[in-house]
């Protein structure tokens, strides 16, 4: 479709329509319950219908709107705070349209100004790098769970190992992690820890960018691949799991899983395995309100640990932010945390809006 960015005039024409000069229906509706709220919801995912979940949804006399898209199916366009539109989103969208042979699913751009983002998917994968249109919604201060600066900290995965590393400096005995090292390039990699090791290359999510080495001479070869790549690593010791952990974190909600791996595989993440619900423990509890620390809060997290069958000790892996994966059997009921907490982010935004309009015009 299109992607040329519309002018000024042509904005302010979008946004009459949008926002006031449609329709003398639409004219109406308005002036019975004020202008609707938009909700950005990133999100390409089938499992999680957003524009359902929130509708019917009002904050005061204004209703709640969302559309939802994946990274690939939008484009924008911010002119900060010095108009009215300070950011404009392009939504490439499948909607119902009645054609001359009945109702068809035909593709069309819809524009809106979003008051809030809800972000569910990572900003970059394997052969893609959203960070322009992060930089976009950034640009025009969108408000958004998780906050739009912590998303952008979550791109690179050193960056939150070494938050990691600082809580763990803290906490030493309380907040265990797994001896990792960073590598900037192949030119500076010495590996000088345990044997069997496990190698992570680039930014790269769900097990892509993974690989289990042997022995120093693996290691070699291994070293010649990431002279190739041109990546970045980490290095760590592998852990022979009895199970893995996760400890979830919506908003004041919490959870705790044990996921024991059924393929033998000892990426548990990628292959079949059983995970169940578990009691979330002080101790739990406390991993997950630490990360929530990172990078100003952290509203959405997963903890990611496992136990060491060797010393029976349990260690923290990672920490995933705002795309943390849902587990099937509570998605629905976890999906209505990730509403709630929305729907209070931004309503504390436009008491916030008004509070600061207030202050302005008193000046």
């Amino acid at each position: 479709y299109d992607t040329s960015v519309p002018s000024a005039l042509d904005r302010t024409h979008m946004f009459q329509t949008l926002f006031g000069g449609g329709s003398a229906a639409a004219k109406k509706e308005d002036a019975k319950t004020g202008p609707p709220l938009w909700i950005l919801c990133i999100d390409s995912q089938v499992k999680s219908n957003w524009e359902d979940i929130f509708k019917g949804s009002s904050i005061g006399e204004r209703p709640v709107k969302a559309i939802q898209c994946g990274w690939n199916d939008f484009h924008v366009m911010s002119d900060g705070p010095h108009t009215s539109t300070r950011c404009i989103v392009n939504v490439r969208k499948e909607v119902d349209s009645e054609l001359s042979d009945g109702l068809k699913k035909t593709m069309k751009v819809l524009t809106i100004k979003p008051d809030f983002v809800l972000i569910r998917n990572e900003v970059t994968a394997l052969q893609t790098d959203n960070r322009n249109k992060l930089y976009g919604l950034m640009y025009g201060n969108v408000p958004s769970v998780n906050s739009l600066s912590s998303i952008y900290m979550f791109c690179e995965r050193p960056v939150v190992q070494a938050e990691l590393n600082r809580i763990s400096q803290q906490h030493p005995n309380k907040f265990p992690l797994v001896h990792q090292s960073f590598f900037a390039s192949y030119q500076g990699f010495f590996y000088g820890n345990k044997f069997p090791a496990v190698v992570k290359v680039g930014n790269a999510h769900a097990g892509y960018g993974k690989m289990k080495v042997a022995n120093h001479k693996d290691m070699e070869d291994f070293k010649s691949v990431l002279a190739v790549a041109g990546k970045y690593c980490t290095a760590e010791p592998f852990i022979d799991g009895k199970y893995d952990l996760r400890i979830q974190k919506i908003g004041t909600h919490y959870r705790a899983f044990k996921r024991v791996s059924l393929s033998g595989t000892w990426k548990t993440n990628t292959q079949s395995s059983h995970c169940e619900e578990i009691k979330m423990t002080e101790q739990y509890k406390f991993w997950a309100d630490e990360a929530a620390k990172m990078f100003g809060g952290l509203d959405i997290l997963t903890v990611d640990a496992i136990h060491d069958n060797k010393d029976g000790k349990e260690y923290i892996m990672e920490v995933n932010g705002t795309s943390s994966g849902l587990l099937p059997k509570f998605q629905e009921e976890d999906d209505g945390y990730i509403a709630q907490l929305v729907l209070q982010k931004l309503e504390k935004e436009i008491s916030d809006q008004k509070t600061r309009t207030a202050k302005a015009d008193s000046e």
